[in-house]
């Protein structure tokens, strides 16, 4: 239906950059959301994308065509860019039917070329040329009765709003939105105001809906885990920073830099600060949980010193970029968290051979011959998985044992770190330098 394209795309407010000079292509038919805290730029990116906010410079284009392009003096309104919306308020006309309220929009559609097939898809041929013309009543039945079956609200064609239970509101909401035949969906936290069993629901929903419409979507959250159910790609921001752009499992498996690591997940990832060198094999010698010597096996060949080189032209060149207006909301190394009984903050400024390990949970594995001894600091069964938090000294681990496992506070345990999906970090930068093993010496 629509490629869409992001080039040096800003968004600023004096020296306050929402958005900082973001590249993105988002293939045709791909389900991409836009993930990362409260305030970081994923909304205003939407914004511009679809025609509601102005972009400060930068040219966007959709399906092959400009509709935003600072140097060309180009914007396309919004409602020129055959764009759909569906957002957190599903904003139904409460003394409509359900029906009403689905084709109040395709009465005000008038182009020449226009035709609806015996399905009820609208057929836009704008080549052909003639006079613009309106939809007819029939043709407007035949799309509202497409689009109700694809959302699977045909029974309730004659009831209104205040009839319908959330869930059936968000469905209608959806059918309005197809009605007219977007190219592309944009959705801006549609789920937030169901309940945890209906979210579950319309996620499985929504997925289905991609691939029954072959549309293009764009969905704005804050929710990791409604990023990593729906999505075919990922785009994280920061600060108004791009921070990855990938499928899911890459982001969750192959995080950048720590800040994505710790977004993405739940249970949290572990970090523990390590330090020591590389050697002649490739491995790092670490020094874990202040009393552990461990080794990290890198899963690939990497050069420590070759790395670093590398990581510091990217982050020169960063920050060597021309901005008209100094960045006021400064770009700070993200303060990834190592979870302690009480804290001890450590002020010493890292070097080249400081390092942040992560273990996801369900690498943390309770086994009577584990290296690691350490006791059940708390214990939560849900049936399926006990999430256990594990002391060590005075550090905190998580871990995800799966079963109707339980463990009694207090309890001495022992445990290792499996599987090769360990990360390593630089504390200098952040960013990811491997993946690998940790075993310990």
């Amino acid at each position: 239906m629509a490629r869409i394209e992001l080039t040096h795309v800003t968004k600023r407010w004096g020296g306050f950059y929402a958005v900082d000079d973001l590249d993105l292509l988002i293939e045709d038919n791909a389900f991409v959301t836009l993930l990362g805290p409260s305030g970081c730029g994923k909304t205003t990116t939407l914004r511009m994308i679809a025609g509601l906010e102005t972009p400060t410079t930068g040219k966007i284009t959709i399906d092959g065509v400009t509709v935003f392009d600072s140097d060309a003096g180009i914007n396309i309104p919004a409602n020129k860019r055959r764009v759909g919306f569906l957002f957190q308020n599903y904003a139904l006309w409460p003394n409509m039917t359900v029906f009403q309220n689905i084709a109040f929009g395709l009465s005000n559609i008038k182009e020449p070329g226009l035709s609806v097939t015996p399905e009820g898809e609208i057929v836009r041929n704008p080549d052909a040329g003639g006079t613009p013309r309106k939809l007819t009543k029939e043709e407007i039945q035949r799309i509202v009765a497409r689009v109700s079956a694809i959302v699977k609200i045909q029974p309730f064609m004659d009831r209104y709003p205040g009839e319908l239970s959330g869930g059936q509101q968000q469905r209608v909401a959806i059918a309005r939105t197809l009605a007219p035949g977007p190219k592309v969906l944009f959705m801006d936290e549609p789920l937030s105001n169901l309940d945890a069993k209906l979210r579950l629901e319309m996620r499985s929903e929504l997925q289905r809906l991609h691939l029954s419409t072959g549309s293009t979507f764009v969905y704005v959250t804050h929710d990791q885990m409604e990023a990593m159910t729906l999505a075919t790609r990922i785009c994280l921001i920061s600060n108004g920073v791009l921070q990855q752009y990938d499928p899911p499992l890459t982001v969750y498996n192959r995080p950048n830099n720590t800040f994505v690591a710790d977004f993405v997940g739940n249970p949290a990832i572990n970090f523990m600060n390590a330090r020591g060198t590389q050697q002649a094999d490739g491995s790092f010698v670490l020094k874990l949980l202040d009393k552990y010597e461990a080794v990290f096996t890198p899963a690939k060949p990497v050069q420590s010193e070759k790395w670093y080189a590398e990581a510091e032209k990217e982050i020169a060149a960063f920050e060597a970029k021309v901005r008209p207006a100094e960045k006021t909301n400064k770009d700070v190394p993200f303060n990834y968290p190592v979870h302690m009984v009480t804290d001890a903050p450590d002020s010493r400024v890292p070097d080249k051979e400081d390092w942040a390990v992560g273990v996801r949970p369900e690498f943390v594995s309770i086994c009577d011959d584990g290296p690691i001894e350490g006791e059940v600091f708390s214990a939560m069964p849900t049936g399926m998985e006990t999430t256990v938090r594990i002391r060590v000294g005075n550090f905190l681990l998580t871990s995800v044992v799966f079963g109707g496992i339980t463990y009694k506070i207090g309890e001495k345990i022992r445990f290792r770190f499996t599987g090769d999906g360990a990360t390593l970090f630089s504390r200098v930068n952040g960013r990811l330098v491997c993946t690998g093993t940790v075993e310990m010496k």
